[in-house]
C-alpha cells in the first residue's frame, strides 16, 4: 500500500503544470447519466460521462467557454462560463426530449437521496417499464463495516434477510418469497459480471463486496431475466467506486472496532492521472460471535484500472481477491435457544472461502446513438466446509468429521449493442441486443476428514469417502429488448431471450449400506435443453414526475448440481428433479412530489411452477424422519410493495441546510402452494415468506453530522413446505416474528469522520433461519445488542 501511495504521489507531481480543470456530473431525474457526450467550445475537447455520470476536462486554459452536453433521447444543454484563477465544477441536469438552454452558472450541487431508481436506459442496458431500485451508499448512515443488511437494504421492499453472520462476510437476501440463502435467487453481479459460485449449476454467492467500497447497489426484479438470465428474483448488481476524477490521488482509511472483538480496517486509494482512472482497496476484518466456538478472519483486495484511449473507446480491467476462514458454533434446538441463545454445542465446525475474480471490459461508441459493451470474466475460487452434520438434538458423536470441498473455474463473456433511433413522429426509440457465452466447471468432493477440532481441511486416506464429481456446464444466450417510444408520455418495451443450457455430472458416490460395506457407484449424467422466453412492459407518464408502469416476463431456473448430488444425513434429493418455470408480473406507480416526497407503490404476481422445496418424510423402516428435496408443487405469490420517503425540511424550506427525512417500507405477501396432490402442503404457505415486512426510519442532520434511527418488523414465517410449527431436531419449524431497532450517527470535521452504531438497540432475542446443514443444523441465533465505532480519514 505504501508503494502505491508513493507512486501515485509522484505521478500527481507530474501534473502540477496543468492549467485548470472543468469537471462535474450529469443527472437525469434521480440517477446519474452514463455516456453523455460533452464538448468544450470553442476548443475541440470532447469527453463522455462515466457510469456514475462524472466527467472531467484537464489542462484547460483560462477564458470564456461553452459546455455542451448531448445524448439521444435527452435535450441538449449548453452552459456558458468563464474560467479564471481556479478550477470549476458544473453539474448538469438533463431532461428527455426538450430544448431549454440554461443560464450561465459557475457551480451547482445536487443532493441525491439514499434510494432511487434506474433510468430507462443506463449504459448498454434497458430498464424501461421494470421495477428497479437503487441504494446510494454515499448518502446512507449505517454500519458499513459489518455490511449490516437490515440497514443497507432497509429501503428495498419485500426483502427477507437471513441474519446469522455478525461480521457481514456473507449476504443472505431473498425477494418476494424466494429463498435468501446466499442471494441464490438473484442473478448476482459486480460491475455487471457474475460473482456467484457457478451461475448455472450453483448460483450461490460466498463473496459479497464490502459495503465500504460500493458506490451503489442496483436491483431489478423478475423482468431482469430477459437481459441477465434465468432467475425469478431478478438481478442485483454491486457497483464499486471509481477513483475521483478531479485529483491524482485520494486516500481513505476507515478503522472500526466493535463488540465481541470485532475489528475492521478498510483502506483505499484512487484518482485520475491524465486518461487513467484507478481505484484499489485492501480490507482486513476479524471478530468473534457472541457465542463460543466462533471466530472469523477475512482479507480482501480489489483493483480497478480504466483507460480512456479516446472519447469513443475505453478499456477497464479489474481484479478481486477474498479469503475467509471461520469457526462456526453450529445450530441450536428450540429448547436451547429459549433457554440461552449464547450457548454452542459444536466446537469442530469450520468454513473456508478463497475467491479470485478477474474481468476485462471494453466500451466503444460508434456515434451518439450507437454504442457497444463487451466484457469477459473469469472466476477461480473454492470453498471448504468441515464439521458435524448430525442433528443438533444429540451430542457430537466424535470421530471423523464430514467435509465438503468445492473448486470453481468459470469463464464468461457478454457482448451488448445499444442503438437509439427516431420513430413515431421523431420520438427516440432504443434497441438493445446481446449475446452471452458461459462455461462453468465445479469440482465437488465430500467425505470423512480429520477427527480433531482444528481447521484441517484434508480428506482421510487422501480420497473422498462419500462422493466426488465434476460438474461442467455450458450456456449460450441471445437476447433483445426494444423501447418503442410512442409519444413523449407512453412507451412499450417487448423483449425475448433464447437460452441453451447444458449441465453434466461425472463422478462417483458411495451407496450407504447398513450391514455390509458401502458400495461405490460411478455415475454420469447430461442434461441439455434450449428454450425461448418472452416479456413485455409499458410505461406512461401523465406528468413530469409521475410514472405508471407494468410488465410481465417469463422466468426459468434450472436444476443445479447442489440439488442433484449432495450426501446429507438430514436430507435426501429426488433423482427426478425438474427445472422450475413460471412468470412474474408487476404494476405500479412511482414519482416525486415537489422535491420533498418520493414514492413507489406496486403490486406483483409471481407464478412458480414445479417449485423445488423440502418435505418431511419417514424412512423405509419408519425409524428416521428426513427432509426430501423434490418438485413439491406449483406456487403463486401475490403481493403489495411500497416505499415512501420524505424530507420535511425541504417541505418547509427547499434551501434548508438541514434535513429531517423519514421513510416507510411495507410489503404484504401471500404465497401459497397450489396444484398439488400432496395434502401435507396443499394451500400451505410457502417457506421463507413473511406475510408482512415493515421497515421505517428517521434521519436528522446537516452537512457535517447525521443521526438515524431504523425499525424493522418481520412477521412469522415457516422453514418448510408443510408449515411445521415444531420439530425436535429444530431443522424445521416456525420462525417467530421479531422487531429490531438500529441507531447510527456520524460527524465530519475536515478530513475526519467519526461514526458509530448500536445494532439491535433493544436487545431483541430472535433468529431468522433454521439450517438443515452447514452452518447448523438447527436454529442460528441472530446477534444481540452490539456497538461499533468507526474513524475515517480521507486525504
Amino acid at each position: 500500500m505504501r508503494i502505491l501511495i508513493i507512486i501515485a504521489f509522484f505521478i500527481g507531481l507530474s501534473t502540477v503544470q496543468a492549467q485548470y480543470t472543468v469537471k462535474g456530473r450529469i443527472n437525469l431525474g434521480a440517477s446519474a447519466a452514463e455516456g453523455v457526450t460533452l464538448s468544450l467550445l470553442p476548443t475541440n475537447f470532447k469527453t463522455q460521462s462515466n457510469a456514475a455520470g462524472d466527467f472531467i476536462f484537464t489542462n484547460v486554459p483560462g477564458g470564456q467557454y461553452q459546455l455542451k452536453a448531448s445524448a439521444v433521447g435527452s435535450k441538449t444543454v449548453i452552459r456558458n462560463f468563464t474560467l479564471r484563477k481556479k478550477d470549476i465544477v458544473i453539474d448538469i441536469s438533463m431532461e428527455a426530449e426538450s430544448a431549454t438552454q440554461l443560464e450561465n452558472v459557475d457551480v451547482i450541487s445536487k443532493n441525491e437521496g439514499v434510494s432511487g431508481k434506474l433510468r430507462q436506459v443506463e449504459g448498454t442496458a434497458i430498464y424501461a417499464s421494470k421495477k428497479t431500485e437503487v441504494i446510494n451508499l454515499a448518502n446512507l448512515n449505517a454500519n458499513l463495516a459489518t455490511n449490516n443488511a437490515r440497514q443497507v437494504y432497509g429501503r428495498i421492499a419485500g426483502i427477507n434477510i437471513w441474519e446469522y453472520d455478525g461480521g457481514g462476510v456473507q449476504l443472505g437476501i431473498g425477494g418476494r418469497g424466494l429463498n435468501p440463502s446466499r442471494v441464490s435467487n438473484f442473478n448476482t453481479r459486480q460491475n455487471g459480471y457474475d460473482i456467484s459460485a457457478d451461475a448455472l449449476g450453483y448460483p450461490e454467492s460466498y463473496y459479497t463486496p464490502p459495503t465500504e467500497a460500493l458506490e451503489r447497489i442496483e436491483i431489478v426484479r423478475g423482468a431482469a431475466g430477459l437481459q441477465y438470465g434465468t432467475q425469478f428474483g431478478g438481478m442485483i448488481n454491486f457497483k464499486l467506486k471509481n477513483g475521483p476524477i478531479d485529483k491524482p490521488v485520494e486516500v481513505t482509511s476507515r478503522q472500526t472496532a466493535g463488540s465481541y472483538g470485532f475489528f475492521n480496517s478498510f483502506n483505499s486509494i484512487g484518482g485520475t492521472v491524465k486518461k487513467l482512472n484507478y481505484y484499489a482497496y485492501y480490507q482486513y476484518k476479524r471478530g468473534d460471535n457472541f457465542r463460543p466456538n466462533s471466530h472469523f478472519d477475512q482479507n480482501g483486495a480489489y483493483i480497478h484500472l480504466n483507460y480512456n484511449f479516446s472519447d469513443k473507446f475505453s478499456l477497464t480491467g479489474e481484479y478481486t481477491y477474498m479469503h475467509y476462514l471461520a469457526q462456526q458454533p453450529g445450530g441450536l434446538t428450540d429448547k436451547d435457544f429459549n433457554a440461552d441463545p449464547r450457548i454452542s454445542v459444536r466446537d469442530r465446525n469450520w468454513f473456508k472461502v478463497n475467491w479470485n475474480l478477474m474481468s476485462l471490459t471494453a466500451d466503444y461508441r460508434f456515434s451518439a446513438s450507437t454504442k457497444v459493451n463487451w466484457m469477459a470474466y473469469h472466476l477461480k475460487a473454492g470453498r471448504d466446509a468441515l464439521g458435524i452434520l448430525q442433528y443438533i438434538d444429540r451430542p457430537d458423536p466424535g470421530g471423523a468429521r464430514d467435509m465438503m470441498a468445492d473448486t470453481y473455474d468459470n469463464y464468461g463473456t457478454e457482448l451488448r449493442v445499444l442503438h437509439q433511433y427516431k420513430l413515431f413522429n421523431g420520438q427516440t426509440s432504443t434497441l438493445l441486443t446481446g449475446v452471452r457465452a458461459y462455461h462453468g466447471l465445479t469440482l465437488r468432493s465430500q467425505g470423512n476428514a480429520d477427527a480433531g477440532s482444528g481447521a484441517a481441511f484434508d480428506f482421510l486416506n487422501g480420497e473422498p469417502s462419500s462422493s466426488q464429481y465434476r460438474f461442467p456446464g455450458q450456456n449460450l444466450s441471445v437476447f433483445t429488448e426494444n423501447i418503442f417510444q410512442i409519444n413523449d408520455k407512453w412507451s412499450i418495451t417487448p423483449g425475448a431471450r433464447f437460452e441453451y443450457i447444458s449441465n453434466e455430472a461425472n463422478g462417483y458416490y458411495y451407496k450407504i449400506q447398513r450391514f455390509v460395506p458401502n458400495v461405490k457407484i460411478n455415475e454420469s449424467k447430461q442434461n441439455g435443453r434450449s428454450f425461448v422466453f418472452f416479456g413485455i412492459g409499458t410505461s406512461f407518464r401523465p406528468a413530469k414526475e409521475v410514472e405508471i408502469y407494468a410488465n410481465i416476463s417469463q422466468n426459468y431456473r434450472s436444476v443445479n448440481f447442489n440439488d442433484i448430488r449432495v450426501l446429507n444425513q438430514n436430507a435426501r434429493v429426488d433423482s427426478l428433479l425438474r427445472d422450475e418455470k413460471g412468470y412474474t408480473a408487476d404494476a405500479g406507480i412511482r414519482g416525486k412530489l415537489k422535491g420533498w416526497l418520493s414514492y413507489d407503490l406496486s403490486v406483483f404476481y409471481l407464478k412458480y411452477n414445479d417449485r423445488i422445496g423440502s418435505l418431511n418424510v419417514k424412512s423405509e423402516d419408519q425409524t428416521e424422519t428426513y427432509r426430501f428435496r423434490t418438485n413439491v408443487a406449483d406456487s403463486r405469490n401475490i403481493g403489495f410493495e411500497s416505499l415512501i420517503e420524505a424530507d420535511f425540511m425541504k417541505l418547509i424550506n427547499a434551501e434548508s441546510k438541514y434535513h429531517l427525512s423519514a421513510y416507510s417500507n411495507l410489503a404484504l405477501i401471500d404465497a401459497r402452494y397450489i396444484n398439488t396432490q400432496e395434502t401435507a402442503i396443499k394451500d400451505k404457505l410457502v417457506e421463507f415468506v413473511p406475510p408482512l415486512l415493515f421497515r421505517t426510519g428517521l434521519s436528522f442532520g446537516a452537512k457535517k453530522y447525521d443521526v438515524s434511527l431504523q425499525f424493522s418488523h418481520v412477521a412469522k414465517q415457516y422453514s418448510d413446505a408443510t408449515n411445521a410449527e415444531f420439530t425436535e431436531r429444530a431443522v424445521d419449524g416456525v420462525v417467530p416474528a421479531y422487531n429490531v431497532m438500529d441507531l447510527s450517527g456520524s460527524y465530519n470535521w475536515k478530513w475526519f469522520t467519526l461514526s458509530g452504531s448500536i445494532n439491535n438497540l433493544l436487545n431483541e432475542k430472535y433468529f431468522t433461519r433454521r439450517a438443515d446443514g452447514y452452518p447448523g443444523p438447527g436454529i442460528l441465533p441472530s446477534d444481540p445488542r452490539t456497538y461499533y465505532l468507526t474513524l475515517q480519514v480521507k486525504l
